[in-house]
């Protein structure tokens, strides 16, 4: 996917992505592709949110929690069978199609926005 269309620094703007630490990692059955349920810790001004996130090939339930993740907040929420996904956990696809979670390099306090 590549996309040459120009934005605007201010539509950049409206996409809010914050930077959260995954507290709750479990699977998810139900979902159509293999995915897991995340609750994600944005801070105290964002809270605690849930996010459905096809990340099984590179990673397991037990290293998952702990670990920084970036997610878009500001996204309706998508309803993904009986689950209510709030934030869509950025990631990259690597060259089989699975994804790589984005993360920063070093920690900074949750809920910081991506500038």
């Amino acid at each position: 996917m590549h996309s040459s269309e120009t934005i605007s620094f201010a539509d950049f703007e409206k996409v809010d992505i914050r930077v959260g630490t995954i507290v709750e990692a479990q699977p998810f059955p139900e979902a159509r592709k293999p995915a897991f349920k995340l609750k994600i810790d944005f801070g105290p001004e964002i809270g605690v949110k849930k996010s459905s996130a096809q990340i099984t090939v590179h990673y397991t339930l037990d290293t998952l929690v702990g670990r920084q993740v970036l997610g878009v907040v500001n996204f309706p929420p998508r309803q993904i069978g009986p689950f209510r996904s709030e934030v869509l956990t950025l990631g990259f696809e690597d060259e089989t199609g699975a994804i790589v979670l984005a993360a920063v390099e070093q920690p900074v306090p949750n809920g910081r926005k991506l500038m």
